[in-house]
């Protein structure tokens, strides 16, 4: 690889290849969903994902280069995280609570990867071909947004084991008489 077009091409072939891998994961993650409203999420993004996979397909038509064949190991990884997290038997609520944070991994990983390619389609005066990166980038952002929702909404059941729990408390109680006494000697300094 000795020029920018070469890194561009690689890059499209790339994100193909992630995208080709997230159809599959995001099946497994409506699947896995407990929540109607995700699990709906997770089916529309995988729709928006069919369309972004033709539009890289198209990328590479209109730069009259064939796909090749290469692996997104960033997705792969993604995947695999996730994959490693089941075998630890998860509850229900834990996969609902992981899916949205590896969807907030994936969504920020695919953004940097198609503001990379917008900007590099522009440098290169390739204009069709940033306009259609451009709307899987916004697509993306799109998603990347609904996820942040969720995580906001989507939480454990249980936080911490009883012990756990105690613990904390113990832990909060004795910061706040730490506090009053550094507070009490300051007052008595000044």
């Amino acid at each position: 690889m000795q020029t920018g077009h070469e890194l561009f091409i690689h890059e499209l072939n790339d994100m193909l290849d992630g995208e080709r891998q997230l159809l599959e994961a995001l099946q497994e993650n409506a699947e896995d969903s407990t929540r109607g409203e995700l699990k709906k999420a997770f089916e529309q993004h995988r729709q928006q994902t069919e369309g972004q996979i033709g539009r890289l397909q198209q990328c590479l038509q209109l730069l009259g280069e064939q796909p090749e064949d290469t692996e997104c190991y960033g997705i792969r990884g993604l995947i695999q995280e996730k994959k490693a997290f089941t075998e630890e038997d998860p509850s229900e609520d834990l996969i609902d609570v992981f899916n949205v944070g590896a969807a907030i991994k994936v969504e920020s990983y695919e953004i940097c990867s198609y503001e990379s390619m917008v900007d590099m389609a522009r440098e290169m005066g390739h204009k069709k071909v940033a306009q259609l990166l451009g709307q899987n980038l916004k697509e993306e952002q799109q998603t990347l947004k609904k996820m942040e929702a969720f995580h906001k909404k989507v939480k454990p059941e249980r936080m911490m084991t009883e012990e756990q729990e105690q613990q904390a408390q113990q832990d909060r109680r004795s910061s706040r008489s730490a506090s009053r006494s550094s507070s009490s000697r300051r007052k008595r300094a000044a």
